[in-house]
């Protein structure tokens, strides 16, 4: 019986198997496909027209969209479980280029749409607003232009809309003021107009709302003040203006408020964090707000983050910040601050308490007093301190040696007495340390060698005593040391030339340094500056000097140097100053001198003889000096220097008469150098006296007459680019018929005024061999009256890297345009990214150059490439304090823009890096990152990604591979061995530096090595 009921079961189960599978079949039959099985036939279609603007699927997402499958199996596709309608499309971050299918509109059950972080363009449709159930829309970080659609005010269950990171344009719609669910609004970095519409204030479901880098005008609506459920209100880098709202201090769920980078105006009310009382995080920098910082700062118990920057604060601080104890950064650059009281810097007191604290800037105040002893009991997590530019005195606490987490320590200038802290060494984590311009005295701390890590050190204008360490050899990644004008003697220690790594400054100027120049200073291949002058030195002039093939500035005047120019400095193609007056260097000028790219060469002073040259730097009187040297004959008529006689002529001369007038001569002659030496002396020390050591020419002053004759009326003849900001012209300045680049502003484009200026803070703050040389500026009015603004730039013949890679027509070339082999594309990779690594690492203050591309990437007749259009540059401390978090956005060129640039992004180096791997893909492939290949997108690093290591030939540069004989000569070396290695690892550096993830991205120096790396094996291949 049981048998006979198990048999009956299982019969029964083959035949419903069978019938299930007959079912299947006749559906399949029925459907002709099996994409969807009962499915919605509308959805269906609408998502393959989705797919149809999809021009670019680098990750093969939609691959699955086939019917292979249903369509609610399609990767990035969820449907509902009742009636199987298309709910959710999720398919962010997949790489996708192309535009937004209207058809979009047609899935009507459709709640989510997250299409952010992708390259799909085109306009945002109207068709999107008939998805009445649609709650969120996420079109974040995309090329998405024209005006926010009206229609999307039907969508009345919209909760989140965020569209920021695009290029939208228009002001936000009026209808919207019927989505009375919006939680979420996200508009921030487009290109939105108008004012910031009362409306919003009505939105009381709203909790974020992020406006922020666009250009929205007029003052901060009052209805703002009616968001009671607001945490989050980001309004910065507009133009708003006018007082804040009294009404937005009574929201008291905010946690999030930026405002900064606007020009609002008035001051902070006292109660402000009693009325805010879950405020974090407080962004108002780069403002005009004046008064006292409130005092219920105090009470900002939830407190993080505190920037008031570049504003207007005066008065004491009176805060106690005992309570705050998750505040993580203070700072109140750049105001105001400081009472004059005693205990004005009382508040350091307080702040021992703050035990997450990692930066403190209190930079460019009035803060004056001693610094209180509790500075060493600050946070252990404490990296950056900064207090420089005000009017503290006495001595530098001891105590400030136990913060051990201390990157950057910034003291300089104040009026700091006594020694620098024996046990300084003991901040170990110490990449910078600025303590110049001060009074300190006594020595240098042996301890100074702990220093590993440190790049940068700065001694300059103090009062430091005796003998440089020789233990600073061990700082083995020091950049840079200033000990300029100071007390110190002795010799230079040898190990201070085992610093390979030094290549901004090495500058030991204006002390009592004794001895030669030892031979060992030939290691410092990078060293950029070399400044040993207004010292006791003596010796003749290393021939070892030539190894250092970098440098650029050497200055070594005022010493006891004797002997002759050392022939070997004829290899020094890079040289562009040399000043080596005031010593006792004898023999002949050599000629070599007229052949290296000298821009200012002082030889006066010395005992120079026989014909002056008149090549080159000879042949530019205002480029030259050497007077001083009374046997000296020849040269160019300017010079005014007696003609070169031959011996016959000199025997013919001897009898007594000439004797006679010979000796009357000698008298006046000697009368006459003795007064031109007075002279120049007195001359040389004022002019000493009131310019720094940075500062050896005065630049030029120019009207826009001057520039208008220069660039004969800025015809188009004469004109050799136009630029986001303004065109640029050639010009002849001068009486000397220098040749120039003169930058002429277009003032009516938004953000011109602003380039102006950033580019002038920048550039007269900066010099390096690859950077572009600003010679002067010209802010002044044309003729019928408008505002006038131009940059005049040292002029670059042989044009930019865009027209070298790109075979564009040009007008530069003093050589013909060819195709750039290997070598020189490794050369001028190399020469750019020395460019950053001084911007990054070596400047005063960091500078991020937020525009690198190939067109801002100028030759000049060498072939050496310089970075210039500073534009958009930011200097880091200025803006956001060394380290930035903020929703404040920094634009640069579509391709080469780093993907973070938006809200909550930091604007640090690694955005440049990103640029400049770009950059080097772009070298290797030939290939835009907005090729038509790409259809716009910014999928280069994805299409060198899939090649490398093992097929990077088939995507590199044609005209690179078949003009790389000369590079690699005649051996039979083929581009499958060197070559192609050469080529593998720079496609890895590329690959590296343009990671989507900025903490993953190499540091440019990083870089430099392995692209050093790559041109030592490249040349290789000529053995």
């Amino acid at each position: 019986m049981r048998t006979r009921l198990l048999c009956s079961i299982h019969f029964l189960a083959i035949l419903l198997l069978f019938y299930v599978n007959s079912t299947f079949t006749v559906l399949s039959s029925n459907t002709g496909s099996s994409s969807y099985f009962g499915g919605n036939e509308t959805d269906y279609q609408a998502l393959l027209a989705f797919k149809t603007k999809i021009t670019q699927d680098p990750r093969n997402v939609l691959s699955s969209w086939n019917n292979s499958l249903h369509f609610c199996q399609w990767e990035g596709v969820t449907c509902g479980r009742k009636h199987r309608r298309v709910t959710v499309l999720n398919l962010t971050s997949r790489g996708l280029v192309g535009s937004l299918s209207p058809y979009i509109g047609n899935l009507s059950f459709m709640r989510v749409i997250d299409l952010s972080n992708n390259t799909i363009g085109g306009k945002i449709h109207n068709e999107v607003g008939r998805l009445f159930r649609l709650q969120v829309l996420k079109l974040t970080k995309n090329s998405f232009q024209g005006e926010i659609p009206a229609n999307l005010s039907h969508c009345s269950n919209l909760k989140y809309f965020e569209v920021g990171n695009n290029n939208l344009s228009g002001s936000i719609p009026m209808k919207f003021a019927s989505l009375s669910k919006l939680v979420g609004i996200y508009a921030y970095q487009n290109y939105l107009t108008g004012g910031i519409p009362p409306f919003i204030g009505n939105l009381s479901s709203l909790h974020y709302l992020s406006l922020t880098d666009n250009v929205l005008e007029g003052q901060i609506p009052n209805a703002l003040g009616q968001l009671r459920s607001i945490e989050f209100l980001a309004l910065g880098a507009n133009k708003l203006l006018g007082l804040i709202p009294s009404s937005l201090y009574n929201l008291s769920s905010m946690t999030t408020l930026s405002l900064a980078a606007n020009e609002l105006s008035g001051s902070l009310p006292t109660h402000l964090f009693l009325t805010l009382p879950h405020l974090q995080r407080l962004q108002i920098f780069e403002n005009q707000f004046n008064g006292s910082l409130p005092a219920s700062l105090s009470n900002a118990s939830k407190l993080q983050k505190f920037d008031a920057g570049a504003n207007n604060f005066t008065g004491k601080v009176s805060i106690n910040f005992g309570g705050l104890q998750l505040l993580d950064l203070i700072s109140i650059y750049d105001n105001n601050l400081g009472s004059g009281d005693a205990d004005e810097l009382d508040f350091f007191k307080s702040l021992v308490n703050c035990s997450r604290l990692r930066e403190l800037i209190l930079a460019e105040n009035q803060f004056k007093g001693m610094l209180p002893n509790v500075l060493g009991n600050l946070s252990a997590q404490l990296e950056l301190f900064v207090i420089s530019h005000n009017l503290i005195f006495g001595e530098i606490p001891s105590g400030i040696v136990n913060l051990i987490s201390m990157t950057q320590l910034w003291m300089n200038a104040n009026k700091f007495t006594g020694t620098i802290p024996s046990d300084i060494g003991n901040l170990q984590k110490l990449q910078r340390l600025y303590l110049q311009n001060n009074k300190l005295s006594g020595l240098l701390p042996i301890t100074l060698g702990n220093l590993s890590l440190v790049s940068d050190l700065h001694f300059e204008n103090n009062r430091l005593q005796g003998t440089i360490p020789s233990s600073i050899g061990k700082c083995k990644n020091l950049n840079l040391l200033n000990l300029s004008q100071n007390n110190l003697s002795g010799p230079i220690p040898k190990q201070l030339f085992a610093i390979s790594t030094l290549s901004t400054s090495l500058n030991l100027a204006r002390n009592f340094l004794i001895g030669s120049l030892p031979p060992e200073v030939g290691n410092l291949v990078h060293l950029s500056e070399l400044d040993i002058s207004e010292n006791k030195l003596s010796g003749e002039i290393p021939g070892s000097l030539s190894s250092c093939t970098s440098l650029e500035y050497l200055y070594m005047e005022g010493n006891f140097f004797r002997g002759v120019i050392p022939t070997s400095l004829s290899t020094s193609r890079g040289i562009q100053v040399m000043d080596l007056s005031r010593n006792k260097l004898s023999g002949q000028i050599p000629n070599f001198l007229d052949k290296l790219s000298l821009k200012n060469l002082n030889l006066s002073f010395n005992d120079f003889e026989g014909e002056v040259p008149t090549k080159g730097v000879f042949a530019n009187a205002s480029a030259l000096s050497i007077v001083g040297n009374d046997r000296l004959c020849g040269g160019i008529s300017k010079l005014k220097l007696p003609s070169c006689v031959t011996k016959e002529n000199k025997k013919m001369k001897w009898h007594l008469a000439i004797k006679i007038l010979i000796s009357v001569a000698c008298v006046i002659l000697v009368v006459t150098t003795v007064s031109f030496f007075l002279f120049y002396w007195h001359k040389n020390r004022r002019k000493e006296n009131t310019s720094g050591s940075y500062l050896r020419k005065s630049l030029l002053k120019v009207s826009y007459q001057t520039l208008l004759k220069a660039t004969d009326g800025f015809s188009s003849a004469n004109l050799i680019g136009v630029g986001s900001f303004g065109s640029v012209y050639k010009g002849i300045l001068g009486e000397d018929g220098s040749i120039v680049a003169v930058k002429v502003l277009n003032l009516q484009r938004r953000g011109a005024s602003r380039s102006f200026i950033s580019e002038c803070e920048t550039l007269k703050n900066i010099r390096h061999r690859n950077l572009v040389k600003i010679i002067t500026s010209c802010s002044s009015v044309d003729f019928p009256g408008d505002d006038f603004k131009a940059l005049v730039y040292e002029f670059m013949p042989n044009g930019n890297l865009e027209n070298w890679l790109h075979d564009l027509e040009t007008d530069f070339g003093q050589v013909k345009m060819q195709n750039l082999n290997l070598l020189q594309r490794i050369n001028i990779a190399i020469d750019v990214a020395c460019a950053l690594d001084y911007l990054h690492h070596h400047c005063p203050m960091p500078v991020v150059h937020c525009d690198l591309k190939p067109s801002n990437i100028l030759f000049d007749c060498d072939m050496i490439a310089h970075v210039g259009d500073f534009g958009l540059a930011k200097f880091l401390l200025e803006q956001t304090n060394l380290k930035q978090s903020s929703s404040i956005g920094i634009r640069g060129t579509i391709g080469y823009t780093p993907p973070e640039n938006g809200l909550g992004s930091e604007v640090s180096t690694k955005g440049d890096v990103y640029s400049y791997g770009i950059l080097l893909l772009e070298m290797i492939t030939g290939k835009r990152p907005t090729d038509s290949m790409f259809d716009g997108g910014l999928n280069l690093h994805n299409y060198a990604s899939i090649a490398w290591p093992n097929h990077v030939l088939e995507i590199a540069d044609p005209k690179l591979l078949n003009n790389n004989d000369e590079v690699i000569g005649n051996h039979n070396c083929t581009p499958t061995n060197r070559t192609n290695e050469c080529l593998i690892s720079m496609v890895k550096l590329g690959l590296a530096c343009s990671m989507e993830l900025p903490q993953e991205r190499w540091d440019i120096s990083k870089a430099i090595s392995e692209l050093q790396l790559a041109r030592d094996l490249l040349l290789g291949a000529r053995i």
